[in-house]
């Protein structure tokens, strides 16, 4: 055999295997069909990379099989790799729900991978698109590059997801992985913004740019966090994160006032400013073009000492549950992860191996698990791919 182990991609679960297989003493090599590996990390994060989460569960993704991810986030947590990092040097900060980053550049962590794969005598190939590839007789696998025919005893499939295929992405795992006779979960886009149609999005448009924190809620899964009108639609890590949970055709309602009880609000409003309007008292704690443009919505805009109590509740409930009519989302181009992939059914959830081929392992977002926004994704691609470099 040319390699012990030949891992598809070079992305951060593949890279994280490469590192592990190769402190065992593997003779390792990395394929990646684009110009450099690890891609997705330098844009992460507005290029600080969020690397992981200071609080990570298994209730922080999703999965046919939502016990599978349980044992690889068990054995390899955010804490080891956060001494990972620290022990190159980088210096991190919590932003915000446990999200961490680095203190300057994402390129540190591809940096850092580098150097790791590096003492651990991984070879790494770029432009090295593959082709083909067959199960030999005697075991292992060829695979046809563009740079030649290489065998390996074992092959780790770590191509990532249809997200963003401006930088790459392709379906490609999931075919390999039907090659093998194993089952696919279907797939969409996750954490994604919402589009809108007309008239939604003629009503909304003046709003692009605005932002404003908000609750959103769908498939029993709740959000706290920000929301922002874009030229298409809603986006901003509240709706990123319901994205995962949406399907289009159900309604999408949003708590505008989620820190704040509105009919108790309203209430206080009209005892305090009984000649003011409801955008008024809308400006006071949003943002004024989105004040302007809810008044304008079947809400009592007149002064509000004509408001009766049937009116502050109803107005109170549709601010709590604003009704936004998203039609689809932006697809694969914007969405940061894949729902869906390789069925883990068919895969172990200690080594990543398939249990329908020997030698032929999965990891990382190809699989059908994905996380939350935050890190959590990125913590996967490490537990997965550490726990495949320890029996690979």
């Amino acid at each position: 055999m040319d390699y012990d182990v030949i891992i598809l991609g070079g992305g951060a679960a593949g890279l994280m295997c490469a590192i592990e297989a190769g402190k065992r003493g593997r003779r390792v090599l990395v394929l990646e069909g684009s110009n450099r590996v690890g891609k997705k990390i330098l844009m992460s994060g507005g290029g600080r990379c969020n690397f992981t989460n200071l609080d990570v569960t298994p209730e922080n993704f999703l999965s046919a099989n939502p016990h599978f991810c349980k044992s690889a986030l068990a054995r390899y947590t955010q804490w080891d790799f956060i001494a990972l990092v620290e022990g190159h040097g980088i210096a991190w900060h919590e932003k915000e729900l446990g999200q961490l980053f680095c203190d300057e550049s994402s390129k540190q962590i591809v940096s850092m991978l580098l150097a790791e794969c590096e003492a651990a005598g991984v070879r790494i190939e770029v432009r090295a698109g593959v082709d083909v590839v067959t199960p030999l007789e005697t075991g292992g696998f060829r695979v046809a590059t563009a740079l030649g025919d290489v065998n390996a005893e074992s092959l780790v499939v770590a191509t990532g997801g249809l997200s963003i295929p401006k930088m790459g992405a392709s379906g490609f795992g999931y075919e390999l992985a039907r090659q093998f006779g194993h089952r696919v979960q279907p797939t969409r886009a996750g954490l994604v913004p919402l589009t809108f149609e007309s008239p939604e999005r003629e009503r909304y448009a003046v709003l692009a740019g605005v932002a404003v924190p908000a609750a959103t809620e769908a498939g029993g899964h709740r959000f706290d966090a920000g929301l922002l009108f874009t030229h298409r639609g809603i986006s901003g890590p509240a709706i990123l994160q319901v994205s995962s949970y949406w399907q289009p055709g159900e309604p999408l309602a949003v708590d505008l006032l989620p820190d704040r009880d509105a009919e108790g609000w309203l209430t206080e409003r009209l005892a305090a400013r009984p000649d003011a309007t409801l955008r008024g008292v809308l400006s006071e704690v949003l943002p004024k073009r989105l004040a302007q443009t809810l008044a304008a919505q079947d809400l009592p805009d007149r002064p509000l000492r004509q408001w009766r109590p049937a009116d502050i509740a109803a107005t109170a409930r549709r601010l709590h549950q604003w009704p936004f009519a998203a039609s689809g989302t932006e697809g694969y181009r914007t969405a940061e992860v894949t729902l869906g992939g390789v069925d883990v059914d068919e895969v172990s959830s200690s080594r990543f191996e398939s249990l329908r081929v020997p030698g032929l392992f999965f990891i990382g977002e190809v699989l059908d698990v994905t996380g939350h926004l935050g890190g959590y994704n990125f913590q996967w691609a490490w537990a997965s791919g550490h726990a495949a470099g320890q029996v690979v």
